[in-house]
């Protein structure tokens, strides 16, 4: 049989195995909570895998080893700085938004803020920025079209409809329970392919002279591909750009697609194993970013060409190195990395409707309240109604930006988001100090400096000659380069809300106390 072939075969009992976890998912869903958290449900093995999953992303599988293949060895910075960014914002908050679930049986990552804020403006302002999620789960349907059309040789249309179409049935089906069910098996596979993946890389497979002739292979095309820095990438032409990589990744296992999976963790005492997993994993995933280097020595240019992308990097490698069967089910395994991420997206997307808008904020407000178990049925209908609703829009963002770098369009949505949590998520998690008008300062600046900076709002021109100019200068060289416009949001969110924070009222100290678990004589 040849790749197509190869490729339908298994798509079928991925896409079977898919839905058969959905219904599974359902089984456990017994209410809107279990539907939003799978709380206390899982172990810290299989939910490491999961998290792991969650935070790679298609953009692990598909945009890493996209900018790898442009970028050259700079980009090996990401590899290791993107993880240890992630882990040490989990190893941060850890604690804090996990007994934040115990104690206020928070459900999202909003209507955690909310109530460490004691704030339903600050729920409703972070549920709203939660909504450029849309543009993360829009590139992971992008990096389904490429593998789908490389794969399967069907047309981007068709493409397109399948991933949404599975997405939509198991996660409507199983909420959470399916989200982490899935993404844990679909972890393993991933985990698997990575390690693949840096075995390739060490012995330069599939190039003449191993991994030396790798690098002379690449020295050859472009020296600046085998430098620590490309001037030539704005992503990598500076030692800010690298900083910026930690900086910027730091928030990123808090969004709100990720962070909920704090709360299906069975018992606190399992939360060191836990993020020692879940690092390990991260760690092993991000080096998928070494495929698109060797992919550069083996393909040279190719996918520089008109009609081509270097998005496809990691699955044209494994096409041209790789027998059909080994191909079509390597591929299916960076699908998985798609579809383990979206699940989540798809999840945390829904709760900012069903819960954060409609429990939190419109059924308090109702003259007549309702009993709590009609309530937890109505949330449960909106969040499988939303899960369809959230599925149409995002296939329709996708479709308009599939010619873009997955990479890029995942930060278009989470960019101003880190950005923004970075003052009153990460800030607020060891500094009880943080104030209710902080987190505001910190959410609006943040998102403000990342949009402004990344929009390329700053005229040089404005300027005369002089220190003003030369920022202005510096600003517009930075900002398409999305981590380092996210670093400087960052570090605006949390002088901000530490600033504001010194210079208004404290919560009552009762209330940090419990946030904090710290117990009163």
């Amino acid at each position: 049989m040849d790749l197509v072939s190869w490729s339908w075969m298994f798509l079928a009992l991925y896409i079977g195995a898919m839905v058969a976890f959905g219904f599974v998912g359902r089984n456990k869903v017994r209410n809107a909570d279990d539907f939003a958290t799978a709380r206390g449900g899982y172990g810290p093995v299989f939910l490491a895998f999961a998290f792991a999953a969650t935070t790679a992303s298609g953009a692990t599988f598909v945009g890493f080893p996209g900018i790898a293949y442009d970028a050259g060895f700079a980009a090996v910075w990401s590899v290791f700085l993107y993880p240890a960014g992630v882990y040490l914002g989990v190893l941060i908050c850890l604690r804090m938004v996990s007994r934040g679930g115990e104690v206020f049986g928070s459900r999202s990552i909003p209507e955690y803020l909310g109530a460490r804020y004691q704030s339903d403006w600050v729920r409703i302002l972070v549920s709203v920025f939660s909504l450029l999620l849309f543009f993360y789960l829009a590139g992971q349907l992008v990096s389904g079209i490429v593998m789908f059309e490389i794969m399967l040789g069907v047309s981007p249309g068709v493409a397109l409809a399948v991933t949404a179409a599975v997405l939509m049935v198991y996660v409507a089906l199983g909420g959470a329970h399916a989200d982490i069910l899935t993404d844990g098996v679909q972890g393993f596979i991933m985990v698997l392919i990575a390690v693949l993946v840096v075995v390739l890389f060490v012995n330069g497979f599939g190039v003449e002279g191993g991994f030396g002739g790798m690098v002379d292979n690449l020295e050859k095309q472009d020296a600046h591909l085998v430098s620590w820095l490309n001037p030539n990438d704005v992503r990598y032409h500076s030692w800010w750009s690298v900083v910026a990589i930690l900086l910027s990744h730091i928030p990123l296992g808090m969004l709100p697609h990720i962070g909920n999976k704090l709360w299906a963790l069975k018992e606190p005492r399992q939360r060191r194993r836990f993020i020692g997993l879940a690092f390990t994993f991260g760690l092993t995933l991000g080096m998928l970013g070494l495929g698109g280097l060797l992919a550069r020595a083996v393909l040279g240019d190719d996918l520089m060409q008109p009609g081509a992308s270097s998005n496809m990097a990691l699955a044209a490698l494994f096409v041209d190195l790789f027998p059909a069967w080994l191909a079509a089910l390597l591929g299916i395994g960076i699908l998985a990395a798609v579809m383990s991420t979206a699940d989540g997206l798809v999840v945390s997307s829904s709760q900012i409707i069903a819960n954060d808008l409609y429990r939190c904020t419109i059924v308090p407000k109702l003259a007549k309240q309702p009993a709590e178990h009609v309530v937890d049925r109505q949330v449960l209908v909106i969040s499988r109604v939303s899960t369809i609703a959230v599925m149409i829009i995002c296939t329709a963002m996708a479709w308009a930006l599939m010619d873009t770098n997955v990479a890029m369009i995942v930060w278009i949505g989470t960019g101003g988001m880190m950005a923004a949590f970075a003052g009153p998520l990460i800030l607020g998690a060891i500094w009880r100090g943080v104030t209710k008008a902080g987190a505001f300062a910190g959410l609006l600046s943040g998102v403000t400096v990342f949009s402004v900076t990344h929009g390329g709002f700053i005229d040089p021109a404005w300027f005369e000659p002089g220190t003003l100019h030369d920022v202005a200068v510096w600003l517009a060289r930075e900002a398409p380069n999305p981590w380092s416009c996210a670093a400087m949001g960052e570090i605006f969110s949390v002088a901000l809300t530490w600033g504001v924070s010194k210079l208004t009222a404290p919560l009552p100290h009762d209330h940090v106390d419990e946030m904090f678990g710290v117990e009163r004589a």
